[in-house]
C-alpha cells in the first residue's frame, strides 16, 4: 500500500425528509445569502426548490435562483454564476440536483475566489486555493459529487469536456434523501449505477500491491450495486434498494475505496469525448468504454481481472487459463450492463468510426505522450479502444 493523505470534511445528512434541514445547514456553516443552483424544471415541478426555499426563509437566508443546469454542464452557465456573484454577491452556494447542479456549483465557488478564467482550473494551468463554500441537496446517485473535491464541466466552444479537483471544493454537507430519487426514469437510474461502478473499477484496476482491503471495500460496493440496482429499476418507489445505492455513489468517490494505491481514470478521459460530442449520458458513454478498455488493458495483469471476476461476478476460476476466466468477467461486467438498459456500443449513442479521429484530438493528448496509471495509453491505443466499443 503506498502511502496517502484522505481528507474528507463534508457533513452528510441522509433519509427521508432531511431536504428541510438545508436552511439550518446552511446558517450551521457560515451563509447568509446564498446562490441556489438547480437544473431544469423537476426541482420545481415536484416542489423540492419550493421546500428549500422555506428552509431558508425560515433562517432569514437571502438567496439568488440560477437555474438551467443541463447534463453535461457549460462554461457558459457558470460564468454566469460568476457574474451574478459580482454584481450582487453571495457567500454560500446551494446546489439542487444531481452530479451536474453540484459540479456547476463548483466550478463558480471556485470562480468567485479569482482573478481569472475560471477555465484555467479545466485546462490545467493553475490549481484553486480557495473556493466559496458549497452544499447539496442530491437527486440522483451517479457521479459522487455531493463528497468528492472533483468537477468536471463542458467548454461550449468545441464541446470540449474537462475536470478539475481540489479539497476547497468538497462540499460542507450533502443531503442525501433517497426518496428523492424514486422519481427518476430507469434509463437515468441505471446510467447513475453505470457511473457508480465505473467509479469503484476506476481504483480497482491497479498496479499497486498488497491492497487487499481497498480491494474489498471495492469489490463490496461492486456486489451491493449488482444486488440493488436491478430492484429499482423494477421498482422505482424501492427504498431501501435507493438507500444503497445513494450511500455506495458517495463512497465510491470520496476516495475512501481508492486511497493508498495508484488509480487510473482513463475510462472517463476517453467517455468525456463521447458525451462531448455526442451530449449523451455520462453512464451511458462509460458503459460503451468501460468493457472496450478492460478488454483492451486486460493482459497488462491477468490475475487481477480473474480476481475481479471471480470475486465479484462469481467466475469460476480456471486455474490452466486465468485468461479465459478474466475474459468471463468482462463479458458478466458487459451483460450486467445491457441488462439494466445500458448501450453496448458507440453506435447506439450516434456515433460512427469516422468520428474517432475528432474523439481522439478532443481528447488532448500530446502526440508521443502517455496517459493513464493502470496501463499507459497512447493516442494510438485510444482510438484502438474507440473501434473496440464500435
Amino acid at each position: 500500500m503506498d502511502n496517502f493523505s484522505f481528507y474528507s470534511p463534508t457533513k452528510f445528512v441522509f433519509g427521508k425528509g432531511t431536504e428541510n434541514q438545508a436552511g439550518k445547514l446552511v446558517k450551521e456553516f457560515g451563509g447568509s445569502k446564498v446562490l441556489l443552483h438547480f437544473g431544469g424544471q423537476s426541482a420545481k415541478k415536484s416542489g423540492l426548490l419550493d421546500t428549500v426555499e422555506q428552509s431558508l426563509k425560515k433562517e432569514n437566508i437571502e438567496y439568488i435562483e440560477l437555474g438551467g443546469v443541463h447534463p453535461n454542464p457549460l462554461d457558459t452557465l457558470v460564468y454566469e454564476g460568476i457574474e451574478i456573484f459580482k454584481e450582487q454577491g453571495f457567500d454560500f452556494i446551494l446546489a439542487v440536483g444531481g452530479g451536474s447542479v453540484i459540479d456547476s456549483a463548483k466550478a463558480i465557488a471556485m470562480g468567485c475566489c479569482y482573478d481569472g478564467d475560471f477555465w484555467d482550473f479545466y485546462s490545467g494551468k493553475t490549481s484553486p486555493r480557495n473556493a466559496l463554500p458549497v452544499g447539496t441537496v442530491l437527486t440522483i446517485a451517479a457521479a459522487g459529487s455531493e463528497g468528492s473535491g472533483d468537477s468536471v464541466i463542458t467548454k461550449k466552444d468545441g464541446m470540449i469536456k474537462r475536470g478539475a479537483g481540489s479539497d476547497c471544493i468538497r462540499p460542507r454537507f450533502s443531503i442525501l434523501n433517497p426518496a428523492l430519487t424514486q422519481t427518476l426514469p430507469p434509463y437515468q437510474t441505471a446510467c447513475g449505477a453505470t457511473d457508480i461502478m465505473a467509479h469503484v473499477c476506476e481504483r480497482y484496476f491497479t498496479n499497486t500491491k498488497n491492497v487487499e482491503t481497498t480491494d474489498r471495500l471495492c469489490e463490496a460496493v461492486l456486489l451491493a450495486m449488482i444486488n440493488e440496482t436491478p430492484k429499482v429499476i423494477s421498482n422505482p418507489d424501492d427504498y431501501e434498494a435507493r438507500a444503497n445505492i445513494m450511500w455506495a455513489g458517495m463512497v465510491a468517490h470520496n476516495n475512501i475505496v481508492g486511497v493508498g494505491r495508484e488509480q487510473d481514470w482513463n475510462s472517463h478521459g476517453i467517455e468525456h469525448e463521447l458525451s462531448g460530442m455526442y451530449d449523451c449520458a455520462h453512464g451511458a458513454g462509460l458503459a460503451v468504454i468501460m468493457p472496450a478498455w478492460m478488454s483492451f488493458v486486460m493482459k497488462h495483469d491477468v490475475m487481477r481481472f480473474a480476481q475481479w471476476a471471480t470475486r465479484v461476478w462469481g467466475c469460476k476460476m480456471d486455474f490452466s487459463n486465468p485468461e479465459k476466466t478474466a475474459k468471463d468477467g468482462i463479458t458478466a461486467f458487459r451483460n450486467f450492463l445491457t441488462s439494466i438498459g445500458m448501450p453496448s456500443k458507440i453506435s447506439e449513442l450516434g456515433g460512427k468510426e469516422d468520428d474517432i479521429p475528432q474523439l481522439v484530438k478532443n481528447f488532448g493528448l500530446p502526440e508521443g505522450s502517455k496517459t493513464g496509471g493502470f496501463v499507459k495509453l497512447t493516442n494510438q491505443d485510444i482510438a484502438e479502444i474507440y473501434r473496440l466499443a464500435l
